[in-house]
């Protein structure tokens, strides 16, 4: 064992092993990746919402009546637009900030200080929210994998222990390793493609199954003329609402642009728009194959909308049916541990930039931000447990902080090229101004149909962040205006003076009475006399050994250690307010951890008692114990 580790405390030791050895800064690197590699690390959230984006636009058009699924298509396809119109905006994106083109760095360069903070706060929610849905739509497709086992009545232990894993496992240093997500990914693109050939070859021999007659809403009544055409684009819209959480994700390529090898912004753009036809093609194709299911409308059997696809593709519990059951379990824990890598880097940019504690931009020994990913898993955890890891309760409050996010940041992206005005600026700048506009409107459309099911907490939470940021940053701008030497020097103290707080005479407070005298101070004791009757020693004991320091004794009528010594220092301090005063506080260490449960806790709280003193200087004079 090397020497440094013989010094670990135990809680050192535990912690060592469950989380390592530290990592030397100069070993820090990030693996450069190709579009093969790169398309498995930054597109599993993206890909993974094929598993339950088109399950909610159908669980929306079901509530109200199976005859709605007519619109089902034209939904999906609406969705696959808005797909490709967001990835040629970010591929422009791209290109403009081949270092990095977050929605925080884009809204704050080009629109200011105010949407650059309301794309940060829109994006760590929707990162928190993104860990919720994917654990739980991952434990939703074991679940489905296997109804007759009791995981479906342990949902919410099961999806938070997953959760704390990803937690360890990040905290231990985590990389983003294109080898370990390329099986999982891959995995779960050749599976889903492999169930829409083989299902698209079946659907040819099955009729599909749709009523194309309007039934009544949902009372039952026949509803005519404008209240029926009315209430109709409402749900539909709501669907569409539902279905976009299929672009959450779809900005991680231009965050990590800087991750691709040379020449780093084309293998960026190349990635992103392989992940675009990868996303639309799985998407459109489950959207299609769902006609073909025998009944539509099993929601309340427990089985996602993805099995019920495998089993009618596949056949129940075939081993394709397991393996894609597998695949998409696996790549939505993937989706959830890229939040775990997004949400400490945002929120280590904006602590760096005075708007976040200031912890949150440190690094912890196994170079991560290891405060960013616990307050993550937290809130993620939170979440999980507030509503039950169902997720038509946490579904409502997905993409309405990604779409707010895109929206800033492709309207920061036209007053980017306005700004330029280099060749070709006016085709780019069209192009991220229909991104803009159609993620504003999309944003409009999530809001308002989505309000009543949750939307309006994020709605709610953002403002409130943004606030938060700005009274944090007005705190460290205060506090940094007062430190500020074009205040001038402070004030010189007239004169010094330390106390030493000895309890009894013995050679742990001999020692400090040595440094105090080595700091060439006006030094005195002080004794609190609590025990009359041992007093005369202890006065006795330092004539003998005080070597000539004078001794204050102190009354305790209350039998108080503390504030005998508080009184005390004010009157000093009254008598000469310029003054400063060095506390000599002496503590007993133990080696061992049993023997410091027997040892008195008085010289921490009298540092934390003196502490808060203005001109009072607490010093820890430590004497070691076997």
């Amino acid at each position: 064992m090397p020497d440094r580790d013989k010094k670990l405390t135990p809680f050192g030791r535990i912690r060592r092993v469950f989380f390592g050895r530290p990592i030397p800064t100069a070993l820090a690197h990030h693996e450069r990746l190709g579009p093969i590699l790169g398309l498995p690390v930054f597109s599993s959230d993206a890909l993974s919402s094929v598993a339950y984006a088109t399950e909610a636009i159908l669980g929306v058009l079901v509530l109200y009546s199976v005859a709605f699924l007519q619109h089902q298509l034209l939904i999906s396809a609406m969705i696959v637009l808005l797909i490709w119109i967001v990835a040629l905006s970010y591929n422009q994106t791209i290109h403009a900030y081949p270092s990095g083109g977050g929605s925080y760095i884009v809204a704050t360069e080009n629109l200011g200080e105010t949407p650059g903070l309301l794309a940060a706060a829109s994006l760590l929610i929707d990162y928190v929210l993104t860990v919720s849905v994917s654990v739980a739509a991952g434990v939703a497709a074991i679940a489905s994998a296997f109804p007759e086992s009791i995981i479906k009545n342990h949902i919410v232990a099961l999806s938070i222990v997953l959760v704390l894993l990803v937690m360890w496992a990040n905290l231990r240093g985590l990389k983003e390793s294109g080898t370990v997500f390329a099986v999982p990914t891959y995995g779960f693109i050749v599976s889903m493609v492999l169930l829409i050939l083989v299902g698209a070859i079946k659907a040819t021999h099955t009729p599909v199954i749709l009523n194309p007659v309007l039934t009544a809403l949902e009372d039952g009544k026949n509803v005519i003329g404008k209240e029926l055409n009315y209430a109709q684009l409402f749900i539909i819209l709501r669907a569409f609402a539902a279905g976009c959480t299929a672009l959450t994700g779809i900005e991680a390529v231009s965050n990590g642009v800087q991750a691709f090898k040379a020449p780093e912004a084309d293998n960026a753009s190349k990635t992103l728009k392989w992940m675009a036809a990868l996303l639309a093609l799985m998407f459109l194709g489950t959207g299609i194959l769902v006609r073909h299911l025998p009944d539509i409308t099993l929601y309340d059997s427990g089985k996602t909308l993805v099995s019920q696809l495998a089993a009618w593709t596949f056949g129940y519990k075939t081993p394709l049916f397991y393996v894609v059951q597998v695949f998409t379990a696996l790549i939505l824990i993937l989706a959830a541990n890229t939040s775990f890598a997004d949400f400490p880097r945002l929120a280590s940019l904006i602590a760096r930039d005075g708007y976040l504690p200031r912890p949150l931009a440190r690094q912890g020994d196994r170079l991560v931000f290891h405060n960013g990913i616990i307050i993550l898993s937290a809130f993620a955890c939170s979440l999980i447990w507030y509503f039950q890891g169902q997720l038509d309760n946490l579904l409502p409050l997905y993409a309405v902080g990604v779409f707010t996010a895109f929206t800033l940041s492709q309207t920061g992206m036209v007053v980017h090229w306005f700004r330029l005005k280099d060749r070709g600026w006016h085709t780019r700048a069209v192009i991220n101004g229909v991104g803009a506009v159609a993620t504003f409107v999309v944003t409009i459309i999530i809001l308002v149909t989505k309000f009543a099911e949750g939307a309006w907490i994020v709605a709610i939470l953002v403002p409130f962040m943004y606030l938060g940021f700005r009274a944090i940053k007005r705190r460290y701008d205060e506090m940094s205006r007062q430190l500020s030497l074009d205040l001038g020097a402070p004030t010189t103290p007239t004169n010094h003076t330390s106390l030493i707080l000895v309890p009894r005479v013995h050679r742990g407070i001999l020692s400090a009475l040595d440094y105090a005298l080595l700091m060439g101070l006006d030094c005195k004791a002080v004794h609190v006399a609590i025990d009359k009757k041992a007093l005369p020693n202890i006065t006795h004991d330092w004539e003998t050994y005080g070597k000539g320091v004078p001794m204050v004794v102190l009354k305790s009528p209350y039998r108080s250690l503390m504030q005998p010594v508080l009184d005390y220092i004010d009157k000093l301090q009254r008598e000469n307010p310029d003054q400063v005063i060095t506390v000599i506080v002496p503590e007993a260490v133990s080696q061992r951890t049993i023997h410091r449960l027997l040892q008195e806790n008085v010289a921490t709280q009298l540092k934390k008692a003196l502490g808060e003193r203005d001109h009072v200087v607490v010093t820890n004079v430590r004497y070691f114990l076997e």
